[in-house]
């Protein structure tokens, strides 16, 4: 028997996605909870193990990503409160998988860095994350990640696709500069 590509074996789509008769799109909006739920699950299980849930898996992600973050840029990003940031942050310090500094020029700036045992867990916890959507990729055939890539940056508010796009394509910058 043939191996086919999963878009092989799910057909084509209907090409009226917009649904003109204003009925929502369920099956993308299932699609999107379920595989939200498993891109985390890989994570939440490794997590649980060190008493930590998916706020640390946030804060400790974009630290990773952007060595010297201020808390209000991370904030920004992950549109929370300084509340709830705080928790998450505390513990994290505490335990010692992020550290804390006094900005250079405004010491009332606080910048955040992962420490070596926050850095490892971040990339254990990307790990599996790159698995899954590696193995999805695969499933899906040639093009693939540029359309996910597409996709995905269409879901993103028109006004923050800048913003977004210029973070990542820094923090890849960055991380190239550190290999």
């Amino acid at each position: 028997m043939p191996v086919t590509s999963l878009r092989d074996r799910l057909g084509t789509p209907d090409p009226d996605t917009a649904r003109s008769d204003g009925e929502p799109v369920w099956d993308l909006i299932e699609l999107l909870f379920f595989a939200y739920r498993d891109f985390v699950g890989d994570a939440d299980d490794a997590l649980a193990k060190f008493g930590f849930g998916r706020a640390h898996h946030r804060v400790l992600h974009f630290v990773t990503r952007h060595p010297g973050i201020k808390v209000a840029d991370l904030l920004d990003i992950l549109n929370i409160t300084k509340q709830s940031l705080g928790r998450v942050l505390k513990q994290l310090v505490d335990q010692g998988y992020v550290l804390q500094k006094e900005g250079e020029s405004d010491r009332r700036q606080r910048l955040l860095y992962a420490t070596p045992k926050g850095e490892a867990l971040a990339m254990k916890l990307a790990g599996l994350q790159t698995e899954r959507i590696a193995r999805a990729l695969a499933d899906i055939g040639p093009g693939a990640h540029e359309e996910a890539r597409s996709f995905l940056i269409a879901m993103i508010d028109n006004r923050e696709r800048d913003h977004v796009l210029q973070l990542i394509t820094r923090a890849d910058r960055l991380r190239q500069g550190k290999t």
